[in-house]
């Protein structure tokens, strides 16, 4: 069985005051996330779901997309009806020029 198409934005339409929900491991999230992100690894996601807003626009990202587009297709699965998948991942949102922070005393990086 095939995954169902999950609605997706570009990096560059994700609004600055979004709930962006960041799925990647913690050593991902340690080199480089976007300001403001919520981190949710994506083998988190079941246990913790009640976490992530209903009533709001949720952006989910990953490093590339893959995991992230499972992500949005198991929250629309669960009622989540506002959840978009940020196409391209941290890879697109640090080629967008989007802004990128890192664990205290760190450059920034995707890994």
């Amino acid at each position: 069985m095939f995954a169902p198409e999950v609605p997706t934005v570009s990096a560059t339409d994700v609004p600055d005051d979004a709930y962006l929900l960041d799925v990647r491991e913690d050593d991902e999230w340690a080199a480089g996330h976007a300001p403001g992100a919520h981190h949710l690894p994506m083998q988190d996601v079941p246990a913790r779901m009640g976490e992530v807003p209903m009533d709001d626009d949720v952006y989910v990202i990953c490093r590339s997309g893959g995991r992230s587009a499972q992500v949005t297709a198991y929250l629309l699965g669960n009622g989540f009806d506002q959840v978009r998948n940020v196409d391209g991942g941290m890879r697109a949102w640090a080629a967008a020029d989007r802004p990128l922070e890192a664990a205290a005393g760190e450059s920034p990086r995707i890994i």
